[in-house]
């Protein structure tokens, strides 16, 4: 075998080692490899128990947490952080489920709301809890729990709120941008082929007919009454008192408690005491769930996250390639 075949025997050997290595990286990211780790480890849980405030471990306390807009941004990426994890917190709700020892929960909210489907799957989950674990269920609000962030909390038991907090907005809302003006002024002309009359309706590139706005604002309504519905059979209130309140309008936490959204002004400990009080629980052990951040998968991916992570340019153009504008109805507060 003479020199240059050597070398080019090499140089193969090289190149083949560098792609399976760069293949096993990517697989990392795409596979579920740190789960299958931690599986043959014994941590296969990303979640855990932290002990807040000691004390009877066979009657206890579960604080849950939302914070943030609440959406399903799917799985965030090991170098990407969410203020709301949708799937974790839904998890969360099914582990309260499944414990014997949780004889109640507090519930923390300071979110302007969200999608519409994300908050009746935590409504329904929290429903269930009351409803086979008959356990109670209590709300504090933090600087903001709207639309909806009252949607979800309206099942509860006892609504704690701040005097500052931001509440109401009851209420739902769809919007789209109609750029078609500024396109023309721009030259740009838009081509549609499409199967139906309305297949584009509220696109953007064009104004939506009075029939298209009427077909929203049946969607629009039909959503409204459920969420009025909700409040009515959470708070015990009749249709008229609920949509004295229920007009988009935003409250303050006496304003909300003269409304009777609310049932006491105080903080996150003065929930927690009050429910310690009101259902015998002063010994019980109160405890969170926290992202496991010890396990081998976990560490392995912070490791390798800060080595890979893509520039800031990268990440935002993969946002921007990645998410949809498609209008669509919101439990939500503000311009998120």
């Amino acid at each position: 075998m003479n020199t240059k075949r050597v070398v080019a025997l090499i140089i193969a050997a090289v190149l083949l080692f560098f792609s399976i290595g760069i293949n096993t990286i990517i697989s990392i990211f795409k596979t579920d490899f740190f789960t299958s780790f931690d599986n043959l480890m014994g941590t296969e849980s990303l979640t855990y128990e932290n002990v807040v405030e000691t004390g009877d471990l066979t009657s206890r306390i579960a604080h849950l947490t939302v914070d943030g807009v609440i959406q399903d941004v799917g799985e965030p990426s090991i170098w990407e952080t969410v203020d709301y994890n949708h799937q974790l917190f839904m998890e969360q709700l099914d582990a309260v489920l499944e414990d014997d020892t949780v004889k109640g929960v507090i519930l923390s909210v300071n979110t302007p709301g969200g999608g519409v489907i994300e908050s009746e799957e935590i409504y329904q989950k929290l429903l269930k809890i009351k409803e086979e674990k008959q356990i109670p269920i209590y709300v504090s609000m933090g600087s903001m729990a709207a639309s909806g962030g009252y949607y979800i909390s309206a099942p509860a038991d006892k609504i704690f709120a701040q005097r500052e907090t931001i509440t109401g907005s009851i209420g739902v809302i769809m919007q789209s941008i109609n750029y078609g003006k500024l396109a023309e002024n721009f030259g740009v002309e838009f081509e549609t082929i499409k199967s139906g009359e309305h297949k584009d309706m509220f696109g953007g590139v064009r104004p939506s007919t009075k029939e298209e706005l009427a077909m929203l604002q049946e969607m629009i309504d039909e959503s409204y009454e459920h969420f009025v519905d909700i409040i009515e059979a959470g708070r015990n209130m009749s249709e008229a008192q609920v949509k004295k309140v229920a007009d988009g309008r935003v409250l303050g936490g006496t304003q909300a408690l003269r409304a009777g959204l609310v049932d006491e002004i105080g903080n996150e400990e003065a929930t927690i005491n009050a429910l310690r009080t009101d259902y015998g629980l002063e010994d019980a052990a109160l405890f969170e769930y926290t992202k496991d951040t010890s396990s081998w998968g976990s560490l392995l991916g912070v490791k390798l996250g800060s080595m890979l992570r893509p520039s800031a340019e990268s990440e935002v153009l993969s946002k921007i390639i990645s998410t949809t504008n498609s209008p669509r109805m919101m439990y939500l507060y503000g311009d998120y």
